[in-house]
């Protein structure tokens, strides 16, 4: 297996992605090399970890490291910055439309501006950064709007990449449920139906975001800015 729904964002400085599905020490190591990942931010709760977790090896591969640490060239920074949407939101089953799933997203970065500001950190001082939650379709697609919108990227370009995601979703969602049933057997099998308006990745739900973003944030340089990311930081994400 492997990490899924990958692509890269600003220039190449951030990847995004899925969790590391069925990836074993040597395929994890290989990896992080083919793609030259210096930091992952894995933006997933403990318990999601706990399923599907990084496979290292001793000595090589990710090492885990305070935001601010300073790590070693050989080594893979790994910043645990978790966003569990079961207790950031009023409640998962009340997404219905793309506009809920939109306001969901909102609640987010109006809550934890701290979060996506570490989000980010590790791109904005030049490493190259995977970042991920379960299906990078969520929390990965929220940071990674905020990436593209303070690189000065169009905003149908902010919604194309959101919705990139459809393609990806019946293969992780399929994948997802048997590493679930697995850990979590009680877990029912519709949690996991590609029916629910909570695993889809509609533009709708991009657009209504950004509407409501810019009316409550302005832009997000400042927005990023007011969370903690300095000048130099900001210009490192938009450096080419």
């Amino acid at each position: 297996m492997a990490v899924l729904n990958l692509r890269s964002l600003a220039g190449g400085r951030i990847l995004r992605g899925s969790q590391p599905f069925g990836m074993d020490t040597a395929a994890t190591a290989a990896f992080l090399e083919l793609h030259g990942i210096q930091a992952v931010v894995d933006l997933r709760s403990g318990f999601e970890r706990a399923i599907v977790p990084w496979q290292l090896g001793n000595g090589s591969g990710l090492k885990n490291a305070e935001p601010n640490a300073a790590v070693p060239n050989h080594e893979v920074e790994l910043v645990e910055n978790p966003l569990d949407p079961r207790t950031a939101s009023d409640g998962l089953q009340s997404i219905h439309t793309a506009e809920d799933l939109g306001e969901l997203y909102l609640g987010w970065v109006r809550a934890r501006p701290d979060w996506v500001a570490e989000s980010l950190r590790p791109a904005a001082r030049g490493k190259r950064t995977l970042i991920h939650c379960s299906l990078g379709k969520d929390r990965t697609g929220v940071v990674s709007a905020m990436a593209l919108l303070a690189t000065d990227t169009e905003r149908a370009a902010v919604v194309a990449d959101y919705a990139a995601s459809t393609a990806a979703l019946p293969t992780m969602l399929a994948t997802m449920a048997a590493a679930w049933r697995s850990a979590v057997p009680e877990v029912p099998e519709e949690s996991f139906s590609p029916s629910l308006m909570l695993l889809q990745s509609p533009e709708a739900a991009m657009e209504y975001f950004l509407d409501r973003f810019g009316h409550e944030f302005g832009s997000a340089a400042d927005y990023l800015r007011d969370a903690g990311l300095s000048g130099s930081e900001l210009d490192g994400l938009r450096r080419r």
